[in-house]
């Protein structure tokens, strides 16, 4: 199997995406965490053995219209992520929530059935091993009080996204008053 290297620009920076001859996505990263897209790929090449190519054009459409404000535009890309059965699972299941709504590792973990309290850590492991950020939304499960935790490409990148999906109000600074004297 032969597998390309794209380069994409976001608003988040640049993107990373590694498909395969069907254009399927393998990976998907940030270019400032390079190292971790080629742990992803496990057995392949490494990152600078792989061939860089235009981003497959539907790839690069969908990313566009995401970033654009359609949310939904990549929920009929196709990805083959490499994990083992139960990162599968779950990573199948968070592409199962959609833009605008979140979902706690409690709940995902209760969603696929795991009635043991410490299967919302399990799922927590899975998430972080994600090797396809924004197609498949990991950036969509938070703690069960709401806080935003554990987003393998920086907590700032999770928010904007939740805050991009509307699944988050943004943060306002608070308005400085001037002194009175």
């Amino acid at each position: 199997m032969t597998l390309m290297m794209s380069r994409l620009s976001s608003p988040l920076r640049e993107l990373l995406l590694v498909t395969d001859e069907q254009q399927r996505i393998r990976a998907l990263g940030f270019g400032d965490y390079k190292r971790q897209l080629t742990r992803s790929l496990k057995d392949r090449p490494s990152a600078k053995d792989l061939p860089e190519i235009p981003a497959p054009k539907a790839i690069a459409t969908a990313l566009r219209r995401y970033f654009e404000g359609d949310c939904d535009a990549l929920d009929e890309l196709v990805v083959e992520p490499n994990g083992t059965p139960f990162q599968l699972q779950v990573w199948a299941a968070l592409r199962q929530i959609p833009a605008g709504a979140t979902r706690s590792y409690g709940q995902l973990a209760r969603d696929l059935g795991l009635e043991d309290p410490r299967a919302a850590i399990d799922i927590g492991v899975a998430n972080a091993a994600n090797p396809i950020a924004i197609v498949i939304p990991c950036h969509r499960v938070i703690a069960a009080n709401g806080e935003l935790r554990g987003y393998a490409w920086g907590l700032e990148r999770k928010r904007w996204l939740l805050e991009h999906e509307k699944a988050l109000r943004p943060v306002v600074a608070e308005p400085r008053t001037a002194a009175l004297f």
